[in-house]
């Protein structure tokens, strides 16, 4: 007799893509506040990423990161290898501010500074600039190649291919001196790592903005996917009054919409045609809405011209719109525990960062034992420790410091007791201290090591080390 699970009929299972197909989305231009909101970012932040590394400070640019030198220059801050705490806590800063952003105003940081964002938005521009706007562009590459469309598509991605590579160079520029790096470009004479970042991240820039776009905020992008998290129904996100909109149906501008039994939408679908993620708000929050507002330019364009008030979709909250909350109710509640809690952190450290950074001193010394002999005795009798000390000198001019030791009788420096440090450099010296024989029991004895610079005593410093005395 046969068994069951040999009778049973095979289902075949048919395999399924990791991601699902999706046609090209081609957003469709849109005038109005939020655009203008959107191209003030754009304009501000490529005004700071291509112009910042081009200012001239203390005979270098404002802001490098000379990797091969282990110094980092912010204007008139020098930080080193030591100065790690740092960049820790500029990351940790930078998470908070994103968080807090987020809690209260959803993904502003996506619609407007995201270099995502950015980018697509100026790639956007170039392809309606050449190709015209989402109606021509669609009927462009449905189309059969001819020269006319040869042509608009060979000068749009020869502009997308030099704003890439510029943005390459200008990125490389931040970690090799800019007017080197254009020099080397000019003269043919660049370095082969040079070469390769920028090459690198102009490609980056190039199929980031120009053919992923909408997927790198789908399906790249980690923030897209965790950011619900942070999210709360007094959120501030772009929503669609549903209550008002619906039912939607299209209609004539003298339609009584009210006797008609429809609601305000007029089913236009221009907010899906502008959105640069294809979706449509208003089906809900969703998590690829970026919070650009396109849409909600879009529609109040249409209710403009339908008669009927704006804001049937707008930045609001899930309550705001179910409650119908005034923005007064909306920003009253903005000041919840968690808003008041990230705020509290950020603020202070905030306050701790600026404090450390305008009390921090421009020196830093580290002494280090001769390994070679402990301890010797001098003609004197007296008892010698060889130390070897690094200065640093973290400004940007030549300082002269000098150095005195404390902890025992009768101890002091034999020879020297100055380092010259170069701007910016460290400096090294040997420093002999020593001890009366008589004065110090056998074994090891704190001592402390003070540095001044001789011009300026508020750059001061103090070193604790060990002296050893030999045994009897």
């Amino acid at each position: 007799m046969r068994s069951r699970a040999s009778s049973a009929a095979v289902i075949p299972i048919e395999p399924q893509p990791l991601v699902k197909a999706e046609p090209k989305v081609y957003p469709r231009w849109v005038s109005g506040l939020f655009q203008r909101w959107r191209w003030f970012f754009v304009a501000l932040t490529q005004l700071v990423f291509y112009g910042l590394c081009w200012i001239p400070w203390n005979g270098r640019q404002a802001v490098l990161f000379d990797l091969e030198a282990r110094r980092f220059y912010l204007f008139d801050l020098v930080l080193w290898p030591q100065d790690t705490v740092y960049l820790a806590l500029l990351l940790v800063l930078s998470a908070l501010a994103l968080f807090l952003v987020t809690a209260v105003a959803g993904r502003l940081w996506c619609g407007y500074t995201c270099p995502q964002t950015v980018y697509t938005e100026i790639f956007l521009w170039l392809e309606k600039l050449f190709e015209g706007d989402r109606p021509q562009r669609v009927k462009l590459d449905s189309g059969p190649w001819t020269a006319q469309k040869l042509a608009r598509k060979a000068v749009k991605h020869g502009a997308w291919a030099t704003i890439s590579l510029w943005t390459g160079l200008t990125f490389v520029g931040y970690f090799t001196p800019i007017r080197e790096l254009v020099q080397g470009v000019i003269t043919l004479s660049l370095g082969g790592w040079e070469t390769f970042w920028i090459l690198f991240y102009g490609a980056a820039t190039y199929g980031n903005a120009g053919f992923l776009r909408e997927q790198m905020c789908k399906y790249i992008c980690p923030y897209a996917r965790f950011q619900f998290v942070m999210f709360d129904p007094d959120t501030l996100i772009i929503a669609y009054d549903q209550m008002r909109g619906d039912p939607r149906g299209s209609r004539s501008r003298k339609t009584d919409s009210r006797a008609a039994g429809l609601g305000d939408c007029v089913d236009c679908g221009i907010c899906v045609q502008v959105c640069p993620t294809g979706i449509d708000i208003r089906n809900g929050l969703q998590n690829e809405c970026i919070g650009c507002a396109a849409c909600i330019d879009a529609c109040d364009q249409v209710m403009d011209k339908m008669g009927y008030a704006p804001g049937l979709i707008r930045y609001s909250t899930e309550n705001a719109v179910r409650e119908g909350f005034s923005r007064a109710d909306i920003l009253k509640r903005a000041f919840r525990p968690r808003i008041l809690t990230y705020s509290a952190v950020f603020l202070t450290l905030v306050t701790a960062t600026a404090w450390s950074l305008a009390t921090r001193v421009p020196l830093k010394a580290d002494f280090a034992r001769d390994r070679a002999a402990l301890a010797r005795e001098v003609d004197d009798g007296a008892i010698e420790n060889v130390f070897r000390v690094q200065v640093t000198n973290a400004s940007e001019e030549p300082r002269t410091y000098t150095v005195s030791v404390e902890g025992a009788p009768g101890i002091h420096l034999a020879g020297g007791d100055r380092v010259d440090v170069a701007a910016a450099a460290i400096g090294s010296e040997t420093l002999s201290v020593r001890v009366p024989a008589e004065a110090l029991a056998p074994g090891a004895h704190p001592i402390r090591f003070h540095v001044r610079d001789v011009t300026d005593s508020r750059i001061a410093v103090d070193e604790d080390a060990k002296f050893w005395m030999p045994g009897g």
